[in-house]
């Protein structure tokens, strides 16, 4: 028996336009099981972005519960979900602090949803980790160890941001198009980095992404959001059929 992960029940999301109560998620019922590998796709307004607010609890449910480990975490503390729940941002600059070095901010990592303390760092005795596990991107980073984040590349912070958020396997890594502000070449070098991470970890992941190549390409499963509504959900037998045109008739 596959053990779940995840599970949304009746999730429902709503917002105050004026007087108006609108829905912005509706009854999302989803069980991602552990190791999953999920692309998510769906219009602008679909609810994605929303999805992943409601699972780390940034934005209150109307109704439905959201278990993750055997755990309900709606109602949990953000200190308590950032030790479950790793997420990388569309923004490079939103997963790492621009005036540490490419080293403190793996450090900082490296103690994610552990209480801060002012004992010392001890950057040096990590620095041969902090290179190792930089040097796998490809793109020079374990040369930058010493060099403020906010003077990497887009490709190399957002490489960063991935490292810092799996470095403690998190429970669920949610990635919310992370490789979008980037160009052709890196968001293709970050999604080999993805996979590559995501399989020899063994992470439960979903990925929100615009790019109808990556959803096919990457990945065990398949859901397609509309409206707040989960429309489709392909297993890995299905995706496998999937082609771009039958991708096409979700987006009008």
């Amino acid at each position: 028996m596959v053990e779940t992960q995840l599970a949304l029940q009746d999730v429902q999301v709503n917002v105050a336009v004026g007087e108006t109560v609108k829905p912005l998620l509706t009854e999302i019922n989803l069980d991602v099981h552990a190791g999953d590998f999920i692309t998510l796709l769906g219009n602008n307004g679909a609810g994605k972005s929303t999805l992943f607010n409601a699972i780390t609890g940034d934005i209150p449910l109307a109704g439905g519960t959201i278990t993750l480990a055997g755990e309900a975490i709606a109602r949990e503390k953000p200190e308590k979900r950032a030790r479950l729940i790793a997420r990388v941002f569309q923004d490079p600059k939103m997963g790492t602090a621009p005036r540490m070095s490419v080293a403190e901010n793996l450090a900082l990592a490296s103690r994610r949803g552990q209480r801060l303390t002012l004992a010392s760092r001890k950057l040096a005795s990590q620095m041969a980790e902090f290179k190792a596990l930089a040097a796998q991107t490809g793109n020079g980073l374990e040369a930058a160890l010493d060099k403020p984040t906010e003077q990497l590349s887009g490709g190399q912070r957002q490489a960063l941001s991935l490292l810092m958020a799996t470095m403690r396997k998190p429970e669920l890594l949610l990635l919310d198009e992370h490789t979008a502000a980037l160009d052709p070449h890196t968001s293709a070098a970050i999604m080999t980095l993805t996979a590559q991470i995501v399989a020899r970890e063994q992470l439960t992941c979903l990925m929100i992404t615009h790019q109808m190549e990556d959803a096919l390409n990457y990945g065990n499963r398949l859901i397609v959001l509309d409206a707040g509504r989960i429309v489709a959900d392909y297993d890995a037998a299905a995706k496998a059929k999937l082609t771009r045109a039958d991708l096409l008739q979700y987006f009008g």
